[in-house]
């Protein structure tokens, strides 16, 4: 049997929790009905209780009561909800998930619905929706509605709010993302100063029948492709812009965490990678950079964004990280070594161009990619049609010996 999870304090909104209940099941959906709350009673019946939640956090609830403040009693419940959903989700028990409240109740939803998969129905009804939301939503597609007003009580407006969330939430239900027999799902990885490149290679991978999907390497790209690969969404990765290893280890702000370029190596699906803007390591505005960074080779790409150059030592280190990612990946993997520029601002004449930085780069990675990983040479820099072409045509090679039935002639 399949539920919509209703989560949320059951002590502090049952009022709402029962009207929402009641529009689930007008829908023809089953709600089931989780109380969250520490303090207080439950204002309606939950179907899996607090006390549970707690538990599955591996406390009491009266331990939870007496944790030393409200946020540290919060994370618990996240914990213990977090555990209840994946239990149901597990057993094929959760069509969808529905809540509301303020910045508390995003604190423990929001990690349970994140578990859920992409394309599972998600939807939080909350004050906190104009905010900045990436703590709770991260790379996954949870919905947030603005509440407009207080969710204390129902009104006029509350009601509308309430009713318009379902009925998105029905909605989404009746459109699922059709993966059964579509076209292989391929991830590309881009940035601005590699747009020419890969552009250019997904034109020629969906020329031959494959559907690209392509993620902006400012941290959340890199977490959400991360993310879709370790679901098991892709067929392969085309990692030209790695961009986010740099921003990781040097502190720029747009680090997609320590697991980027993990997750297809785990799943064993082919890769084509390369080094695209690893030479830059990206911050905000000029006041903005760390004081130990104002003095290095610097680039203002916008009123709000300033780059900064990579020097040789880093590029090692940088070289060595991405060689030991791609050394444990369980699938195939080339990686395409580029000539003249990792971007477009490092090009000969480029204000990053720094060859001696370039090639301590690539030597590091070859030497820690190990003899598993194929090491093929461009004659091109990243930024160019013609190394998004011939990375393109390495990674059909890959696909063609795994899966050529779904691949068009790639010669």
């Amino acid at each position: 049997m399949t539920y919509v999870v209703l989560a949320g304090a059951l002590d502090t909104k049952a009022e709402e929790y029962a009207f929402v209940r009641d529009l689930l099941t007008g829908a023809g959906l089953r709600p089931l009905l989780i109380d969250t709350g520490i303090r207080g009673t439950a204002g309606i019946a939950p179907d899996i209780t607090r006390q549970e939640v707690a538990r599955a956090a591996g406390h009491t609830l009266e331990e939870v009561a007496r944790l030393p403040d409200r946020a540290t009693a919060l994370t618990a419940m996240a914990t213990g909800l977090l555990g209840v959903v994946r239990s149901l989700h597990e057993a094929g028990d959760v069509r969808a998930a529905f809540g509301m409240g303020g910045s508390g109740a995003l604190s423990v939803l929001a990690p349970a619905f994140r578990s859920l998969p992409l394309g599972t129905p998600k939807l939080i009804v909350t004050t906190m929706a104009s905010s900045d939301t990436r703590p709770y939503v991260r790379e996954s597609d949870l919905l947030l509605v603005p509440s407009v007003v207080d969710i204390a009580g129902l009104n006029t407006l509350s009601r509308f709010v309430l009713e318009r969330a379902t009925a998105v939430l029905a909605a989404q239900l009746r459109h699922q993302i059709r993966r059964d027999g579509g076209a292989p799902m391929v991830a590309a990885s881009m940035f601005g100063v590699t747009t020419t490149g890969v552009t250019a290679a997904c034109r020629l991978l969906e020329s031959r029948g494959l559907d690209v999907l392509v993620f902006h390497a400012n941290g959340l790209g890199g977490r959400s492709l991360e993310s879709l690969a370790g679901q098991g969404w892709l067929s392969a990765v085309l990692d030209l812009t790695t961009t986010e290893l740099a921003d990781d280890m040097l502190g720029g702000v747009a680090s997609a965490g320590p697991g980027r370029l993990t997750a297809a190596g785990r799943a064993g699906i082919p890769q084509v990678v390369s080094f695209g803007a690893l030479d830059i390591v990206n911050f905000g505005a000029p006041d903005s950079i760390p004081e130990q960074y104002r003095n290095r080779r610097l680039y203002r790409h916008n009123t709000t964004a300033t780059l900064m150059r990579t020097t040789p030592d880093e590029a090692a280190a940088l070289g060595a990280r991405l060689g030991e990612r791609l050394a444990a990946a369980r699938g195939p993997v080339t990686l395409l070594l580029p000539s003249g520029g990792l971007s477009a601002l490092s090009e000969l004449g480029g204000p990053f161009s720094w060859p001696e930085a370039d090639a301590t780069l690539e030597a590091a990675a070859v030497e820690h990619a190990g003899p598993g990983v194929a090491v093929r040479r461009s004659a091109a820099p990243v930024n160019s049609a013609a190394f998004g072409e011939q990375a393109a045509m390495l990674l059909l090679d890959h696909l063609h010996t795994l899966i050529p039935e779904r691949i068009a002639n790639t010669h």
